[in-house]
This record gives C-alpha cells, sequence and structure tokens, in this order.
C-alpha cells in the first residue's frame, strides 16, 4: 500500500484549509512544511499544539517535517545550525513524524564541490547522529546548489556518512533542473538509498514545473519501477505550478488538486493501491 502525502502548504497558509483539501482528495498525511505562515521550525510550542489538535480534528498525520535544516551555505556557522536540528526533532516527536527532510548545504559558486565535501560529510553526519539517538531518520533532497544535488555526489554523501538516519528524498524535477536524467541513470545508482518520493515534474532546458508526466522527470516509468522492485512508502505532492523559491512553492487549492488528480491517475494506470 502505497501513501499520499503532500507539502499542503502549497494549498494555503491556514492549516485548517490545508487539511480540508487534503481530506477532499482523499489523502491522509501531509509534509508540513510551514502553517500560518510560518516555518515549520518557527512555530512556538503553543502553535505545534494547535497544529496537532488541527491535524487530529482532520484525521490527518505527519509524513515528514519539511524542514529547512542543511539550506544554509557551507562555510556558515554550524553551531547554530544544530540547535535548529534539534527543535526539528523535537516538532516531529510531538507530531508522530517518522521523517525529516534535510539537504547538504549550498556553496557559492566559486567553491569547488571536492574542496568542501569533507566538510560537508562532517556536518551530515553530526545531524544524523542526533536523528539516530532519537529515533527520526533524516531524507536528504537533492536540492539545486547544494553539494547533493547531482547523484554521485549524493550517493557520496550517503555512503560516507554511513547511518540507518539518514536516507533520500527523490525529486525528479530538481534532477532535471540540474541538466541530470533522473530515469534510469540516477535511479539505478541511488534507488538502494531512497525511502519517500516527492512528486514533482520539470521541463529540461527551461526548468519550467509541470504536474507530474508532463516534463522530463519519466514519473510514469519510475512509479513502474518502483512498483517491480517493491517499494513500500510515500508520495508526497509538491507541485510549484504558481510559484518557486528557495524555502518552498505555492499552487494554490486548484493547482494541488490537479496535480495531486494527475498523480493518482498515474498510479491507477500502473494499477497500484494507494490510500
Amino acid at each position: 500500500m502505497w501513501t499520499l502525502s503532500g507539502f499542503a502548504d502549497e494549498i494555503d497558509a491556514d492549516l485548517a484549509t490545508q487539511c480540508a483539501v487534503l481530506s477532499e482528495l482523499g489523502l491522509t498525511h501531509l509534509e508540513l512544511r510551514s502553517a500560518w505562515g510560518s516555518n515549520v521550525l518557527d512555530l512556538d510550542d503553543a502553535q505545534v499544539e494547535r497544529a496537532r489538535a488541527v491535524l487530529r480534528d482532520h484525521d490527518i498525520a505527519v509524513s515528514s517535517i519539511g524542514s529547512p535544516i542543511g539550506k544554509i551555505q557551507v562555510d556558515d556557522p554550524f553551531e547554530p545550525h544544530l540547535v535548529r536540528m534539534d527543535r526539528a526533532l523535537e516538532v516531529a516527536e510531538r507530531l508522530g513524524a517518522p521523517f525529516i527532510r534535510v539537504f547538504s548545504f549550498f556553496l557559492a559558486p566559486e567553491q569547488s564541490p571536492d574542496a568542501v565535501r569533507d566538510e560537508v560529510v562532517r556536518r551530515m553526519a553530526a545531524l544524523a547522529a542526533r536523528a539516530e539517538e532519537r529515533g527520526v531518520v533524516l531524507l536528504h533532497e537533492n536540492e539545486k546548489a547544494i553539494f547533493g544535488d547531482v547523484p554521485e555526489r549524493v550517493l557520496d554523501l550517503v555512503t560516507a556518512v554511513g547511518s540507518p538516519a539518514l536516507r533520500l528524498a527523490w525529486d525528479p524535477a530538481n534532477y532535471v533542473q540540474v541538466g541530470v536524467d533522473p530515469f534510469p541513470e540516477a535511479y539505478a545508482l541511488l534507488r538502494p538509498y531512497v525511502d519517500y518520493i516527492q512528486i514533482k515534474d520539470a521541463v529540461r532546458g527551461s526548468g519550467t514545473v509541470v504536474v507530474a508526466g508532463e516534463g522530463d522527470g519519466r514519473i510514469p516509468e519510475t512509479v513502474h519501477a518502483l512498483r517491480e522492485d517493491g517499494y513500500d512508502g510515500f508520495f508526497s505532492m509538491e507541485p510549484h505550478l504558481a510559484e518557486a523559491h528557495h524555502l518552498g512553492g505555492f499552487s494554490g487549492p486548484d493547482g494541488f488538486r490537479r496535480a495531486t488528480r494527475t498523480f493518482m491517475a498515474i498510479l491507477d494506470a500502473e494499477g497500484v493501491t494507494y490510500r
């Protein structure tokens, strides 16, 4: 049974509105990135409790905390970021989220990935160690312009850290936007480490984000391959149809509905059972 989730802040800033649209679509989970206009890690304790109540009222669970951990420059101070990581872990525990999305640090244009590789591995290992202590799994997303934006460096990172608390979130659109063929090349390299799929597609060259199956992310082929190799996990809708920026995106209720129903049609065509 595959489970659909989504970055519901792409629907609306209000968490109750987010949950209402998810329920309308039949989704039982969300990936919590922001609520009421605030990033999930900037919610205070009272707001976290309010979020938990809203989610309970709508019978919606949290598949992952969509954190911005790792979205700083690789040479920015790291200790304050560890404090941020501890807050992410606390929020994950309070909301029952098994995963936290993370990134592997932005590089300046003049910085060589080889020159910062050891520092990135050190930082990611420190984050994973904290997560492992708390029984939460970090999901590295292949964001553009970070160390792990191409498959070879993603593989290097996850194997060098070597922690069960660091796994991969698969974002095909981001690969397309850095000139990588997500399937089958990157998929074959990284599939053993992929535990979570983000549904976002993009057009090669322009980088324009489109609904699943209308770009070059090879999402239908990836779904088929995942079914064949026994994948059992989350698919998180991240349409980015109206707006995209380094901390997230927006689609609006109608855009989110259209993106989700389009992906559901891909699953139906493949004969996949999902909830």
